[in-house]
């Protein structure tokens, strides 16, 4: 006796100054759902001819046409009533405070026409009405009891709606449940190469289409999330293999159909249940745009392997690198944002910052991760973070990063020391105009101890660099996205002193 407005009313996408020819094509497009209402409302009210909620939702219906839905209009609900027609909805009589919905005879009609007398119901899988089974075969995931189930219902602790025991709360056939059973313990099962698992996250996946494109697009999403034999093994060995199978599924270099889905599922252990935390169902073609959108948001000058693992991104944000030592809750978030092509977790770019700062040290996967970050926050106002250096980025906080590194590289050149990154690193970094003084001092006494050449080469760079600064000089402070900018700035200036390094060593070797 309740649904939404497509069932209820065949109206749920309408407009409240919808004209009449809407209306008839709102009621032409929910028609199935219309008419599937109102023959169950029809079976009620045969079923229970006496009863005066039955009766009276049958005679609306019987005069249910497009001349009532211009009475409607006319009342001043509605639109605010237009409003909510995705929202569930029964009737009530006038005077009246029982909704029909609730009337205690058709809820007990409704619970016994659930179950026929053979035993048999709706199957909510099929859709076919056939025995259901009363409890569902246990499917362990990591984290869970044994005797774990994705459905089940624990007796006489208010789950058992409607006066309904066990399974029948939810009615699934046992072909459909030795199905769906079967196929979740082949996809967790030891050796399974389609699921990974995130501290208590378990991701099962698998592609629709059972050819060699769907095979390689499991194969690689393994891959992908740093798995192999060994736990010893580089989590990046077989990365540039992955990134070229997801771009040829969508080059369309291997050929896919516009029906291949890949299929996503979380799954979380929930005391004697297990929890359903994520579902996604993707076309593959675009699955594959958005994990070659990963890879692009992560490559960064310097990388060998520059589409790092998840296990290596982890680690990298963590003490110790261990991708198992990451904080709660970031692995499932890190995830989620590569699979729905959403901005990286924020917690993902703090704990990158603050590693950097406790260790004074920005390598090639941690500015990858802070570039990929702020790039994905699409902030107009700032420009984005490119591949290698970018002299053309005047960012306040890029440009101190790029500054800092060249006086970290003059005192490397004169004293093949680190003094001034550990020293005053993490403060150069968020408070600049405090620090840079000090630093640009000291760097004129380092500067005393190189070759001619290089002095004017490094005084150069450091002219070029200030001279894009604004012109009240040094900011007073750089929030934390700034920050960001400036590791990176620092990383990409130090990355190109090398490039010019190995250029110059080839061309003496020539």
């Amino acid at each position: 006796m309740g649904d939404n407005g497509s069932y209820v009313l065949g109206l749920k996408g309408l407009k409240s100054d919808s004209d009449d020819k809407s209306i008839l094509s709102e009621l032409k497009k929910n028609e199935k759902n219309h008419t599937s209402f109102k023959n169950d409302v029809k079976n009620i009210f045969e079923s229970l001819p006496n009863n005066r909620y039955a009766r009276a939702v049958f005679l609306f219906y019987e005069k249910y046409n497009i001349e009532i839905i211009r009475q409607m209009k006319r009342d001043g609900n509605w639109a605010d009533f237009c409003k909510s027609l995705n929202r569930n909805m029964t009737f009530r009589i006038d005077g009246d405070i029982v909704l029909a919905a609730c009337d205690s005879q058709i809820i007990d009609y409704k619970i016994s026409s659930t179950v026929n007398e053979n035993n048999e119901a709706i199957c909510l899988v099929t859709g076919a009405k056939e025995k259901p089974v009363s409890t569902t075969y246990s499917t362990f995931v990591r984290g869970s009891k044994s005797n774990a189930k994705l459905v089940s219902f624990q007796i006489t602790s208010g789950y058992d709606s409607y006066g309904k025991e066990k399974g029948l709360n939810a009615p699934i056939s046992e072909d459909a449940e030795f199905k769906y059973t079967t196929a979740l313990l082949t996809l967790l099962s030891k050796n399974s190469r389609n699921k990974f698992v995130i501290g208590s996250r378990t991701f099962l996946f698998w592609s629709s289409a059972d050819n060699v494109v769907g095979h390689k697009a499991e194969e690689s999403l393994f891959d992908l999330f740093g798995f192999s034999d060994a736990e010893d093994d580089d989590p990046n060995a077989k990365i540039e293999q992955v990134r070229k199978v997801f771009k040829a599924i969508y080059s369309g270099e291997l050929n896919t159909s516009l029906d291949d889905k890949f299929y996503i599922l979380g799954l979380a252990p929930n005391a004697a249940r297990i929890a359903v935390v994520y579902w996604a169902e993707i076309p593959l073609k675009e699955f594959a745009e958005r994990i070659n959108r990963h890879f692009e948001d992560m490559e960064i000058t310097g990388a060998n392997k520059p589409y790092m693992a998840l296990r290596s991104i982890l680690g990298a944000v963590t003490l110790g690198g261990k991708a198992s030592d990451a904080t709660p809750n970031l692995p499932d978030a890190l995830v989620k944002s590569i699979f729905q092509g959403i901005p990286y977790p924020y917690t993902l770019f703090a704990e990158c910052i603050r590693r950097i700062r406790a260790e004074q040290s920005i390598y090639t996967t941690r500015a990858a991760i802070i570039k990929a970050y702020l790039n994905r926050l699409n902030n107009i106002n700032e420009q984005n973070i490119k591949v290698m250096l970018d002299k053309n980025n005047t960012n306040p906080g890029y440009l101190c990063g790029r500054l800092f590194a060249v006086l970290d590289k003059i005192q490397e050149d004169a004293n093949n020391q680190h003094t001034i990154r550990e020293r005053y690193m993490n403060s150069a970094s968020a408070t600049p105009s405090a620090v840079f003084a000090t630093i640009l001092n000291l760097s004129s006494h380092h500067s005393e101890k190189l070759n001619e050449g290089r002095n004017v080469f490094f005084e150069k760079l450091k002219q070029e660099i200030i001279d894009k600064l604004d012109a009240d000089g040094f900011p007073a402070h750089l929030d934390l996205q700034d920050q960001g900018r400036f590791f990176v700035g620092f990383y990409h200036q130090r990355q190109a002193f090398f490039t010019k390094n190995e250029k110059e060593e080839n061309n003496n070797n020539q």
